[in-house]
């Protein structure tokens, strides 16, 4: 199960001195039920599916994406890999751009989205998200 970045995965990514636009592949897998045990304080009053938690965390995080000069480039349902582990599987795929690295980070590190990235964590059982330097 893969969440978050590792202080490793990060240092690469940093050491990578990304000048030019930056696009973030993300592969998503959701939980059956969200499991807010990380934020509690932002947990709804009944158990939701991780879809729907995902789906609150996109609506929060997408103007913060916009302030930064990001976008969502495409958005979709996953499934089955045609070439891969006939049992591996994704339930949402993204593909966001930014106009660069720096952006990327001041996101993430915003105080708006630190206080909603709880709802990342909840909704997902795993997740992979590459980094891709546009050429």
């Amino acid at each position: 199960m893969y969440l978050a970045p590792t202080p490793e995965s990060t240092a690469a990514l940093m050491a990578r001195d990304v000048t030019g636009p930056l696009t973030m592949l993300n592969l998503l897998r959701f939980r059956d039920q969200a499991d807010y045990t990380d934020a509690p304080e932002l947990a709804p009053q009944e158990p939701i599916t991780g879809a729907q938690a995902y789906a609150i965390y996109m609506g929060k995080t997408l103007p913060l994406l916009t302030k930064v000069g990001g976008t969502a480039r495409l958005t979709g349902t996953g499934g089955p890999l045609l070439i891969g582990p006939a049992d591996a599987r994704w339930d949402r795929v993204l593909v966001i751009e930014y106009p660069n690295l720096a952006a990327f980070v001041a996101m993430i590190q915003s105080p708006e989205y630190q206080a909603i990235s709880g709802h990342r964590t909840a909704a997902l059982a795993d997740s992979r998200l590459l980094p891709i330097e546009t050429d």
